[in-house]
């Protein structure tokens, strides 16, 4: 997939790099050339000096190409610009744009422009830490028979599989977070320090979960 992101902050400079290493075509956008020192000599992508939402620029880069345009700038403002040219005159398929302001995301979401905040995301993880117990229910399936629970890996499964908390019909790791990013998980996959888990677990087999994770009192 080409993919064209405007902005190269943080967020944006990051992006670029990690969607460049997974195997996407990347175009960086930015009005300083300097910005593009952050991306290092590694990277595979093109590189566009100029205004995000001017349409020559957007143009040079390929836009009539791109399968997804991700305006990350600064600017509330100069991002739903960049998405709404994106969405409105090039049809790019998928278009999401970053915003600060989160009174502004009814705007965007009029426009069929996807959004991402920082700022939401931020609020959002601090309550989830601070609520955050051993072992909490996430989400109840159905009736409540199987659970979706968040637990912490125990030092005691670093370095292990998980295969080692799975027991068929009984608790089944969907996915796992680490570093910020969220994967589902083969049986083979090893424990982390520092990562959460989440698993579907019956309700029959809490307790067995609990001695798993060495939680069991």
């Amino acid at each position: 997939m080409n993919v064209i992101i405007v902005g190269l902050g943080r967020m944006g400079t990051g992006l670029a790099i990690k969607l460049s290493k997974q195997g996407y075509d990347v175009t960086a956008i930015d009005r300083d050339p300097e910005t593009f020192k952050g991306l290092g000599e590694d990277f595979a992508g093109e590189k566009v000096v100029g205004v995000g939402f001017d349409r020559e620029v957007l143009e040079s880069a390929g836009i009539d190409r791109a399968g997804a345009v991700i305006a990350c700038t600064a600017s509330d403002e100069a991002n739903i610009v960049v998405a709404h040219i994106a969405r409105s005159v090039f049809r790019v398929p998928r278009v999401i744009a970053r915003l600060y302001d989160l009174s502004k995301a009814e705007t965007y979401r009029r426009l069929g422009i996807q959004t991402i905040s920082t700022t939401e995301w931020g609020i959002t993880r601090t309550c989830e830490l601070l609520t955050y117990d051993e072992l909490d229910g996430v989400f109840e399936v159905g009736s409540g028979d199987v659970t979706i629970v968040r637990a912490d890996v125990p030092s005691l499964l670093e370095d292990t599989t998980v295969r080692e908390i799975t027991a068929v019909g009984e608790v089944n790791v969907v996915a796992i977070s680490r570093d910020n990013d969220t994967f589902i998980p083969t049986q083979g996959t090893i424990f982390k320090h520092g990562d959460i888990i989440y698993a579907a677990v019956a309700a029959s087999a809490t307790k067995k979960f609990k001695t798993m994770l060495g939680m069991a009192e």
